[in-house]
């Protein structure tokens, strides 16, 4: 994965809660794997019904066209667990999305996948959220040291240690893992005086 440290940019307002997955994502993007996740992603909102662009969508503005920040409503990924939404997002060139809160599944798949989902709480995010329709709407997003930078100011955030380092150092789970390899050794050394019935079964099978 990549790494994540400091990203800067324009950030996208999309301030409208409960945008599930099948709004992020349609269907029709997982029939096959040559499908362009980034050009369909919000592939309902984003195009009208002769596949044009829909000049209104945010995302199709030119001052939020390349934008890497998303700051979006409540409960952002609810719905169907659907993976791609993710990479989704990823794929159109988004690296981190704001919320006041996220659905669980969405916020533990944007971890696994190198996307930082940062949840703000709603008197920060609103003031962010104002602060980008009477600016430049520049923001930068610090994980080194979990802190936000925008026109209206600096808001902290927090994530686990683990999930953290993971996303400093472009680790997917099985890296992470093996970042203990020693530990995981070491315990396994002990284990089996204690349990030697079980490797040898594990052996033998």
């Amino acid at each position: 994965m990549q790494p994540f440290t400091i990203v800067r940019g324009v950030a996208a307002p999309m301030p409208i809660d409960n945008i599930d997955t099948d709004a992020i994502t349609p269907s029709a993007a997982g029939r096959s794997a040559a499908s362009d996740l980034g050009a369909m992603l919000f592939n309902n909102s984003r195009y009208q019904p002769d596949g044009s662009e829909n000049p209104d969508f945010v995302l199709n503005q030119l001052k939020y066209r390349h934008s890497q920040i998303l700051v979006a409503g409540r409960n952002f990924g609810c719905g169907s667990s659907r993976e791609r939404a993710v990479w989704a997002l990823q794929k159109f060139g988004i690296r981190c999305v704001i919320a006041p809160s996220f659905a669980d599944i969405f916020y533990s798949n944007s971890f696994q996948n190198g996307l930082l989902p940062v949840i703000l709480p709603p008197p920060e995010w609103q003031a962010l959220l104002d602060s980008l329709a009477t600016s430049d709407a520049i923001v930068t997003v610090d994980l080194v040291e979990c802190r936000i930078t925008a026109p209206s100011g600096q808001y902290g955030f927090s994530v686990s240690p683990e999930r953290r380092l993971a996303l400093l150092e472009g680790l997917d789970e099985v890296d992470l893992m093996l970042r203990f390899d020693s530990d995981i050794e070491a315990f396994e050394h002990v284990d089996r005086t204690r349990r030697p019935w079980l490797y040898d079964f594990a052996a033998g099978d």
